[in-house]
């Protein structure tokens, strides 16, 4: 087995692909594009679900790629041995294409070939789709593994929660797949044990989707007339088996990170683990969601909040381990120069970067202050020694102070805090929140209908018109857009007066009066730049991007849909404008 720095696994695996007639597409933003059922990029396939559903990539129908990702629903875990927020997945991808046969010992060959990553198949394990009454019994992915001299005791058939993905939400693409462990060297936990197992004998590695079927809204499957491979490698659990250490925390990834830390806090990581776990991962993954292409302030709504989550909770345990406050920036700086030649946009916003981080730990330490105030008038009105959870969850709820501090103070007051009381408010929480989640959440992939398709269109023209009435240095920093209505943000320094506004959206309604053709061109990047076509998330394209334009009004890079001609847009109508963060302005609108 080759013992591989992160770099030279993500050059070799695109390397690898390649060979196999694959073009290499740049990753995509963490903040999905006009997707209103996630708010971060979660997993490689989400910004290619048009071409998943039959669009047409401008790089062919053989991908490959290097996908930025963040997941927080597990946030709370982040200090163990796996758990990360933001990770990187390798991936390959057949758009209609090459189908199970070539995906799979393609996937092999990379695994085991001492050109490549030189893992003894031995230790080695799959497991394949063991079928049910939606979808037979994957033959075909046995087969192969059987062809290329894999041993029947070591394919195992696992059931649909095992071996089956999809859909992203309710309906949409799904299918079988077919996974790859590598054996940890530990011993069963069973008689039965197996890679569904959970006890650490098998350590999934890779991915290989099949997207065969379409999920109907009444539950049924139907084959899908375009099927695609979707594979997923993360990278930073193969780095932690590749170097042969027990958690991702430990390897090249983390480690310029971890001895920032030790730098800052005169410990050792080994003395004290999970804080400075916790300090690494959520430092990389809000220096990464402000660094990005679309990059994100602290808020307290949407991604800004989870991204102020993040920075406060890193904030919290930094304390803890004694670091000087402000010094966040100092680690973040680290993690700028580990990454910065995979992403070069870390680089270019550096300052940003650094200067977002610094003002969210001095705003916490206000709240913090703020909170210490009202932790007193709570101990001064208490009759008895306890204080109740109710209490607890407003101090946490309302004021941001954590649970944890109230905690500890109350301890050294000699007082108790009711903590299943706190966790049970804190529970009813979650659940209201979740509540609006499924709500928010129900439509699953991105709605590709024809209401969508002229609100990207109107889109465009908004933002042509923002630039027209307020400055040409107005950029997209982010959208959300649905069935109903669009939504932007766009950099900008203070609120727009209404006559302004009224100026905007006469001139969307003129463009659209016009009935003008939006005109669709696939080109190099290069010559949409010399167009002077308008596009801040190129990087998502590749070196043959899609323009869309009405002419005499907008011309943008753009992966789509889009109305076919302006007249089909109706009237456009702004019914909103408020601040989303510093330095960027919010228009929320509608077509009647």
């Amino acid at each position: 087995m080759k013992r591989l720095t992160s770099d030279e696994l993500r050059e070799l695996y695109l390397s690898f692909f390649k060979t196999k007639g694959h073009a290499v597409i740049k990753s995509a933003s963490l903040i999905p594009e006009n997707d209103p059922t996630v708010l971060f990029t979660t997993a490689g396939m989400h910004p290619l679900v048009p071409y998943l559903l039959g669009e047409k990539h401008p790089a062919g129908t053989r991908l490959a790629d290097v996908q930025k990702c963040v997941r927080t629903g597990d946030i709370d875990e982040v200090g163990d041995s796996s758990h990360c927020t933001f990770f990187e997945m390798l991936g390959n991808w057949s758009l209609g294409d090459y189908f199970k046969k070539e995906a799979i010992t393609w996937s092999y060959e990379f695994l085991t070939s001492g050109q490549w990553l030189g893992i003894d198949p031995n230790t080695l394990y799959f497991s394949v789709f063991a079928g049910d009454e939606d979808a037979p019994r994957d033959l075909e992915s046995f087969d192969t593994w059987r062809s290329l001299g894999v041993s029947e005791d070591r394919i195992f058939f696992l059931p649909k929660k095992n071996n089956w993905w999809g859909p992203a939400g309710i309906t949409g693409p799904c299918g079988p797949d077919t996974e790859m462990f590598i054996d940890t060297g530990k011993p069963k936990c069973c008689e039965g044990c197996d890679p569904s197992c959970d006890c650490g004998k098998y350590l999934e590695v890779w991915n290989d989707v099949f997207m065969q079927y379409n999920k109907t809204p009444e539950g049924g499957y139907e084959s899908l007339s375009q099927m695609n491979v979707d594979t997923g490698m993360g990278l930073d659990r193969t780095v932690t088996i590749l170097q042969g250490v027990e958690s991702v925390y430990d390897t090249d990834v983390f480690k310029p990170v971890i001895e920032r830390i030790e730098a800052l806090s005169g410990k050792k990581y080994a003395d004290d683990i999970k804080p400075f776990r916790i300090i690494a991962d959520h430092v990389r993954c809000a220096t990464f969601m402000i660094g990005d292409e679309r990059g994100i302030t602290p808020s307290n709504v949407d991604q800004g909040y989870v991204l102020r989550r993040l920075i406060r909770r890193a904030t919290r345990f930094a304390l803890k381990l004694g670091i000087e406050q402000g010094s966040l920036s100092d680690i973040a700086r680290a993690v700028i120069q580990k990454y910065e030649k995979a992403y070069p946009e870390l680089k270019e916003n550096s300052e940003k970067i650094t200067r977002e981080i610094a003002m969210e730990e001095e705003r916490f330490q206000k709240t913090i202050t703020q909170g210490l105030r009202e932790f007193e008038k709570l101990a001064e009105k208490l009759t008895g020694n306890e204080i109740d959870g109710k209490s607890a969850f407003k101090l946490y709820d309302t004021f941001g102070f954590p649970i944890e501090f109230t905690l500890e103070i109350a301890a050294e007051r000699s007082l108790t805090v009711d903590k299943a009381g706190f966790d049970e408010a804190f529970i009813r929480h979650q659940e209201l929140s979740h509540a609006g989640a499924e709500q928010r959440f129900a439509g699953g992939l991105a709605d590709t209908g024809d209401r969508t398709a002229r609100l990207h269109t109107a889109t465009h023209l908004l933002l042509a018109a923002l630039r027209k009435f307020l400055g040409e240095d107005i950029n997209q920093k982010g959208s959300n857009i649905t069935a109903d209505r669009l939504r932007v943000d766009f950099n900008f320094h203070r609120k727009i007066e209404q006559d302004e506004l009224n100026q905007v959206e006469e001139y969307v309604n003129l463009a659209i009066s016009e009935g003008l053709p939006v005109v669709m061109e696939e080109m190099s990047l290069e010559e949409a730049k010399a167009r002077n076509a308008v596009g801040v998330f190129e990087s998502k394209y590749g070196e043959t991007v899609k323009v869309y334009t009405v002419e005499g009004y907008s011309r943008e890079i753009c992966g789509g849909p889009h109305a076919l001609n302006t007249a089909e847009l109706g009237r456009f109508k702004i019914v909103k404008e408020q601040s989303s963060s510093s330095g960027v302005r919010r228009i929320k609108a509608v077509l009647e």
